[in-house]
């Protein structure tokens, strides 16, 4: 309607030099929330090559959703991030190729999703808990993967957090100010770069917490801490400039029956085992001195 999206399917720009905004809630509102932020990301590079552009603003769920707040996520959601990340995989992890090419290939890997979450309902659940009870424990398993790949991907520092954080929350494109849900005299007081920055800075997993974790250490007389309790989808990993290491990998069958990893320590070395008890990940070598 707007001139700026082709009509014949094959989603290229055709704004010419037109300036196209999104103002957010892009999440929470169906089983394709992947694709179309891929769908815009694909036109922002079209529009920039052709004097356009394309901008986003965050709204209050791009918001929740990076907060882990899934309540209003559509249960086909979870399973589009399952399905990501296995494309993510088959993109060899190239992040560029596998998030702009996403909106073209969602369709096909929904399709190939057998056990598509689209079609779980709490009604459906108690009808094959009285008659299929594996099939009730493959819903729920299929339910809880969706859930772990949603938060890996959405949590602060995560692949989509970070694409999130390219987003302003207050945009201003010459005299019009843009925004998801309003602007108050306060705001501007505050400083709305320094607000965008804050959030972006937050989405990225840039903790503002990391000088406290170091004086926690500090305090306590240790060069590192290790933690469980939020399994990590990548394996494990440290964070906070390799002072803090997470290790639950979700190996329990009633998590994500992910194959074990140990963390290793010695000598003041840090190493991570995975698959086979002598071997590990090189890059995940840390020396502490």
């Amino acid at each position: 309607m707007a001139g700026v999206l082709s009509s014949d399917g094959q989603d290229l720009w055709t704004g010419e030099e037109t300036v196209l905004i999104q103002v957010g809630d892009i999440l929470d509102r169906g089983v394709d929330e992947i694709a179309i932020l891929s769908l815009l990301r694909s036109l922002s590079i079209q529009a920039k090559i052709n004097g356009g552009a394309v901008f986003q603003v965050n709204g209050n769920h791009e918001t929740m959703n990076v907060e882990g707040d899934f309540r209003y996520v559509d249960p086909g959601a979870f399973d589009e991030c399952v399905d990501f990340l296995e494309h993510l995989k088959d993109c060899g992890d190239n992040w560029d190729d596998a998030f702009v090419g996403w909106h073209r290939v969602s369709e096909m890997y929904k399709e190939n999703n057998a056990m598509s979450q689209s079609q779980w309902t709490p009604w459906r659940l108690m009808k094959d808990s009285s008659h299929d009870a594996d099939r009730l424990i493959q819903l729920i398993g299929q339910r809880q993967k969706g859930v772990v790949a949603r938060s890996s991907l959405f949590r602060p520092g995560g692949l989509l957090a970070r694409e999130l954080a390219r987003h302003a929350v207050v945009l201003k494109v010459d005299d019009w100010v843009f925004c998801h849900g309003g602007l108050l005299p306060h705001h501007v007081a505050y400083g709305i770069e320094r607000m965008n920055k804050e959030v972006s800075h937050w989405m990225q997993g840039f903790d503002d917490d990391d000088d406290d974790d170091g004086e926690t250490l500090q305090a306590i007389g240790a060069q590192a801490m290790v933690v469980g309790h939020t399994p990590q989808v990548e394996g494990v990993n440290c964070k906070c400039n390799k002072r803090i290491w997470r290790i639950d990998v979700g190996m329990s069958s009633g998590v994500m029956n992910s194959s074990p990893e140990v963390l290793e320590i010695a000598d003041n070395k840090a190493r991570v085992l995975r698959n086979e008890a002598d071997s590990f990940d090189e890059l995940q070598t840390v020396e502490y001195t």
